[in-house]
Order: structure tokens, then C-alpha cells, then sequence
């Protein structure tokens, strides 16, 4: 509040009368704060046997530790979360007074995934019983013997939202050295249901009928083929090119229109039941999914092997039956784009950490973002959470790990309230 003045600045006299006020706003920070918390535990000794009492510690995630859960979440969500290396956290802290060094935060982290790996147990039981699965992979290299070899995360991501489903959604994570497929059947060795995927040949194991729990149904994502048709259509990108522009395939412009009016109906039905959905996909969507098949197949009749849009069209021809899968099933999506989304943090934040140091450390970094993308799925704050489940975890019975997970968890005040 500034002060009024007490004389005309321009005649001086005292007669002032308030006519209203302006405000200005003005957005601030305030540093943050660092304390140290001291818990006093008074020991007493009794007269008669001479036993010794005292009141137990209080909980340390890491044994003899120091850091307390809401410092130890913030180093998480600022390491797996916002993709901020443990050396700069170090430095940064370090010009805030506080000596945190690089093995010190390490130390930490790996005690942090060891303390919640039940949860993250949790989570991948709940996901993996779901009616449908998008599943995806992407590179990370992960550090050996002065070099980096290019491992991979795979994600398999629940989300029933779509076709109107009540289970919470969750996404899960894995680290693998390479990219063999026995991993993702290792990953889904319980799971029957649908898994949208691309048309990656690591997961073909999955879909044989004489797989011991049941045969996965695929269902193919329309994204990728229409990406590959875009790219020979993109306009705009064909004239940032100049001169070195390759011409306009028309008939890849023909099939993007053609694909987008499937979309068009999707857009439409999003978020409803599996039932209208499928309702919905027989009337509308069918007849164009007929007619999209046959122009293609009259297209590429007329093709050779050579020309650049035979690709895309033999990509999907190939495939067609599990391209066609959506218009029998209402829950299935037309696209796989849940599980790019989920493997996007990756894609952005190993160009700033570079490598994972380890495979120990490519499976903490799954585990930690396993818990960290579950709650923002679930639109719950990921740092929030994690100190409050760090500081509570310990004195939770097994069986009632579960109100810990982030569609079950409720905030402190909530708790209290």
C-alpha cells in the first residue's frame, strides 16, 4: 500500500478528496527455504528393573539418513520428472549453502525406488489386468565399459477413459538392454486382452493361439500409417525445401483425407461407451474403412515397387485385418497415441541427462517414472504425492498399500478432514 499524499502537489492545499483507487500487480518469488528438524527423543530408566525406554526414530527412507520426504521427493521429481541431472541439483543446492554431493543424491534415489517398489507392484498389477494395453518402446543409452549401448524403455499404458471406463489410468515402464523380444513377453506374460502397438515383429509371439494363457488380439495404430502418407503430402514442408521439393504424391494426399474422416468420427464418440462406440463405427466408419481398402488395393495395382507411396499402402495392406480391428470392437482407439505421450518425457529429457549410468540405474529411472506418470495420468501432483507416500509408507500395513496409490490417495488435509 502505498501512502496518500498529504498535500496538493500542485497547489498545495490539504483539501484532498479520494476518488478511488488502481491496483498493480505484480507476480514475485519467494526463495525457497531450507531447515533442519530436530526430533527430540527423551530416554528414561526404570527404578525398579533398570530397563532402559525410549521413543523410536523417526522413519528414514535411507538407512541413517537425513533427508527428509518432501527434500527426497523433490529430488526425484526434479531428477525423473523434470529431467534434471543430480550434478546440477548438487550445484544448485550448493549455492543455496546446502553440501549435497552427487554420490550423497544417489544414495538417496536408489533408497527411495527400493522403498516404493511396492507400489510400483501395485500399479503393474492394476495395469496389466486391464481389457486393452498401449504398448510402445523407445531408445535410451544406458552406459557399459567406457561406452553406451542402446538400451530401451517399453511402456504398457492403461487408459480406459476412452470408451468410457472407470478404472484409473496407469502407465508402466521397463528398461531392457536391448530390444529382443522376449522382453515385452516377459512384460505381458499374464496379459489376454488387446494391445495396440505398431507393427514392431517382437511382439508377434504375443498373438499365437497356442500361447499358454491366451493369444493377445493386436490392433494397429492408424497414426503411424497415416504419418508415413503425410510425409509425401506435407505441403508445407514441401516448399520450405525450394528447389531440392520432391513433387506432391496425390495419391498420399488422397489417403491423409481419407484417414482423417475416420478420425473425424472418432473425435465424435471419444470418452463414450464401448457399445455407441461400436454402434456408431458400423454405420459411419465401416463403409469408409470398405471403400479406403479397395482404393487402395486399385491404387497400388497400378504402382511399382519403386515409386515411394508403395510403401505406405503395403504397410498397411499387409496388415489390414488389424488395421479393420476397431470397427468390431468399440474399445479399441485408432491411434497408439497414449503410449507415445507416456514415452515423450523420455524422448525430451535424454538429451539432457544423455545416458542412464547403469542398467540398475535404467530400472530405477522406470520404476521412479512408472510412479511419476501414473499420478499426473490420474491428474495428481506428482512431488506432493511422493512426500506424502515417503513419509507414511513405513508405518502403512501391507494391506492397505493400495490407499497410497494415486487414484485412492487423499492429502493430508483431506485425511484429516
Amino acid at each position: 500500500m502505498i501512502s496518500a499524499p498529504e498535500s496538493c502537489p500542485c497547489c498545495g492545499s490539504w483539501r484532498l478528496s479520494k476518488l478511488g483507487e488502481d491496483i498493480t500487480e505484480m507476480l514475485e518469488v519467494v526463495p525457497r527455504q531450507w531447515k533442519v528438524i530436530q526430533t527430540v527423543r527423551e530416554k528414561f530408566s526404570c527404578r525398579n528393573c533398570e530397563t532402559i525406554t525410549q521413543p523410536p526414530a523417526p522413519f528414514h527412507v535411507t538407512p541413517r539418513g537425513f533427508a527428509g520426504p518432501n527434500l527426497l521427493a523433490m529430488i526425484l521429481f526434479e531428477k525423473f520428472g523434470q529431467h534434471q541431472r543430480l550434478n546440477r541439483q548438487s550445484e544448485r543446492y550448493a549455492r543455496e549453502g546446502i553440501d549435497l554431493s552427487l554420490s550423497t543424491l544417489a544414495d538417496q534415489v536408489g533408497a527411495c525406488a527400493a522403498a516404493l517398489q511396492p507400489l510400483h507392484a501395485l500399479i503393474e498389477r492394476h495395469a496389466l489386468a486391464a481389457e486393452r494395453l498401449h504398448g510402445d518402446d523407445t531408445t535410451v543409452p544406458i552406459l557399459a565399459k567406457g561406452q553406451t549401448v542402446k538400451g530401451h524403455i517399453w511402456t504398457d499404458v492403461r487408459d480406459d477413459r476412452p470408451f468410457g471406463g472407470r478404472a484409473p489410468p496407469a502407465a508402466l515402464y521397463y528398461a531392457s538392454r536391448d530390444r529382443r523380444r522376449e522382453h515385452p513377453t516377459r512384460h505381458l506374460q499374464g496379459f489376454t486382452g488387446i494391445l495396440q502397438a505398431d507393427a514392431y515383429s517382437g511382439y508377434n509371439e504375443l498373438y499365437d493361439a497356442a500361447r499358454a494363457p491366451g493369444p493377445v488380439t493386436p490392433a494397429l495404430c492408424w497414426a503411424h500409417a497415416r504419418r508415413q502418407f503425410f510425409e509425401l503430402a506435407d505441403i508445407v514442408a514441401n516448399a520450405r525445401r525450394g528447389k531440392n521439393a520432391a513433387a506432391i504424391s496425390p495419391i498420399a494426399l488422397e489417403a491423409v483425407k481419407r484417414i482423417d474422416a475416420l478420425f473425424d468420427i472418432e473425435r465424435g464418440i471419444n470418452g463414450q461407451s464401448a457399445e455407441e462406440r461400436l454402434r456408431v463405427r458400423k454405420e459411419q466408419s465401416a463403409p469408409l474403412l470398405t471403400a479406403l481398402e479397395a482404393w487402395l488395393r486399385e491404387q497400388r495395382a497400378r504402382l511399382s515397387n519403386s515409386s515411394a507411396v508403395a510403401k505406405p499402402i503395403d504397410y498397411m495392406l499387409r496388415r489390414w485385418d488389424r488395421f479393420a480391428r476397431f470397427v468390431d470392437d468399440g474399445r479399441i482407439c485408432l491411434t497408439n497415441n497414449a503410449a507415445e505421450r507416456a514415452l515423450r518425457g523420455f524422448a525430451l529429457g535424454r538429451k539432457s541427462w544423455l545416458f542412464a549410468g547403469s542398467e540398475r540405474g535404467a530400472d530405477r529411472a522406470a520404476i521412479m517414472a512408472t510412479l511419476i506418470m501414473t499420478a499426473k495420468l490420474n491428474d495428481v501432483d506428482p512431488q506432493a504425492w511422493l512426500a506424502d507416500v515417503l513419509a507414511r509408507i513405513a508405518s502403512t500395513q501391507q494391506g492397505r498399500l493400495n490407499e497410497l496409490l494415486p487414484w485412492d490417495w487423499k492429502t493430508p488435509v483431506q485425511s484429516a478432514a
